[in-house]
């Protein structure tokens, strides 16, 4: 059922040597089948069984499974829209798992020595969003770090690859409406700057939402929830392997 690593990362070698000769217990999606061979690394090759109906299943042991679920979770990636709690809950998460959190909208005023309105006024959304890139190029090959990113960060397909390949993304959800309940004060907000925020938060969710959860492996609700319950769920879906 499982063939072996064409070379590459040792980790992925082992975890697969193990699997060969067990039973099946994992019946996946074929979008799940997709993510997880997206972040097994081109490096190895995984052969799974057609079950029909377009589910698939996965030779498998627990220990090992589990120990390849560990080693995605180095990392935990937050993307989300703008209100929805990212950079708040990103914190609180990271001191609860005893990670380093990391915020690529404040990493990128670091750099330039501006804020995120004045990157907007003199380069524009593309001069931000190349910015941003290459921060997020940066900032996913570090380990055990919480990140918090950017509501348009999911707009770059490398984007997508990089945060679904090298850590576990939690898409943190709300509607328009929460959002500009939480931003309504907010003049660090360059695409509000509008006559509607909130016709202009709807434009942006419908945009986003599909992108949003393509690359998550967990989808949690802010939506009229306090910083420590979500984090409280994040954490218990975490330590239960929902990922």
């Amino acid at each position: 059922m499982v063939a072996a690593p064409s070379g590459g990362n040792p980790t992925l070698q082992r975890i697969l040597k193990g699997s060969q000769g067990v039973g099946l217990d994992l019946a996946l999606s074929r979008s799940g089948r997709d993510r997880l061979l997206r972040r097994s690394l081109p490096a190895c090759v995984v052969v799974f069984t057609a079950l029909g109906s377009g589910v698939f299943a996965l030779a498998r042991a627990p220990k090992i499974w589990h120990t390849f679920l560990m080693m995605r979770a180095q990392n935990i990636f937050i993307v989300g829209p703008m209100g929805a709690g990212k950079s708040t809950v990103g914190r609180q998460l990271a001191e609860t798992l005893s990670y380093t959190f990391k915020d690529s909208d404040q990493e990128i005023q670091r750099r330039t020595g501006v804020d995120i309105p004045t990157i907007f006024e003199f380069e524009g959304e593309t001069g931000f969003r190349a910015r941003e890139r290459q921060v997020i190029e940066e900032l996913v090959s570090e380990e055990r770090i919480v990140l918090a990113t950017g509501g348009g960060v999911i707009l770059s397909a490398e984007n997508r690859q990089d945060l679904a390949a090298r850590g576990v993304v939690i898409y943190l959800h709300c509607s328009p409406e929460q959002q500009y309940a939480r931003t309504a004060r907010d003049r660090n907000r360059p695409l509000l700057d509008t006559e509607d925020p909130l016709a202009k938060l709807r434009e942006l969710m419908e945009e986003r939402e599909p992108l949003y959860r393509q690359v998550a492996d967990m989808v949690v609700s802010t939506e009229k929830r306090g910083t420590s319950s979500v984090v409280k769920e994040i954490s218990r879906r975490l330590e239960s392997e929902e990922i």
